[in-house]
């Protein structure tokens, strides 16, 4: 049972009080103001009740910078957490995507409801969130149609060898990210890549040669052997492998 306050009850007071009933009290108390309601937030030991009671809240409920303290905040159960999400604005989704007391479950679903708006997004938005947003969400902005945007992804700290490889893979990438990867001064040195690059058929014939040369023999042979090549491209890449043994084999 929730513990009800006095009306003359001090709200200012009592949301640095110790007991947890008290907190849900006043987390659902009719008279918590907005200002009151994000102080109380910002406790990190508030119980699960009481931010259960204030998603109940008419009055706090429907106010975005209460809805993003809910969200962000640790102990928020994710049946109150997960539907706010959807209401949320592209970088409110993006601080919540980047904060690390998120859990998990929670970060992903704000990263995938920000991947599925990009395309409503505008590009000076889409440029921000390519230089700063999480790892997940630049990967999908690797296959923006606008080369800035695309790089500044590239460019962004969170972004991993892992994402790298799997946008040069996809299906949807543009004939321009080939290119600029295979200039990049971080990821067109990683093996992976180089691997993935020799299998985009938008990466240029001086680098997938330069690639033939650099790649260790394994990997060479397993990109010929697995990856759906052009023609000519096989050819030339297979001339480099017989080359690269024959020189192992005279040395």
């Amino acid at each position: 049972m929730i513990l009800t306050l006095p009306p003359d009850s001090p709200l200012d007071q009592l949301i640095h009080d110790p007991d947890p009933d008290v907190l849900i009290a006043v987390a659902g108390d009719a008279r918590l103001s907005e200002d009151l309601a994000l102080a109380l937030l910002e406790r990190r030991d508030l119980p699960r009740q009481a931010l259960e009671q204030m998603h109940k809240h008419k009055s706090l409920a429907r106010l975005r910078k209460v809805q993003l303290a809910l969200v962000m905040h640790p102990h928020t159960p994710r049946h109150v957490s997960i539907p706010i999400i959807r209401h949320l604005y592209a970088f409110e989704l993006m601080r919540v995507a980047l904060l690390p007391s998120v859990v998990a479950d929670v970060k992903r679903a704000a990263e995938e409801t920000l991947i599925g708006r990009l395309a409503t997004v505008s590009p000076g938005e889409r440029f921000t969130l390519a230089k700063q947003s999480s790892g997940r969400v630049a990967a999908a902005l690797l296959l923006d149609k606008e080369v800035r945007i695309m790089r500044a992804a590239l460019d962004n700290p969170q972004m991993t060898e892992l994402w790298v490889v799997k946008a040069l893979k996809a299906e949807a990438g543009t004939e321009h990210l080939a290119p600029a990867v295979s200039r990049h001064g971080k990821w067109s040195h990683r093996n992976d890549v180089k691997a993935a690059l020799l299998a985009n058929k938008n990466t240029p014939l001086a680098c997938l040669l330069q690639i033939a040369q650099e790649l260790p023999l394994a990997a060479l042979r397993d990109v010929l052997r697995n990856a759906r090549l052009a023609p000519n491209v096989k050819k030339q890449l297979q001339a480099a492998l017989e080359k690269r043994i024959s020189g192992a084999k005279s040395t």
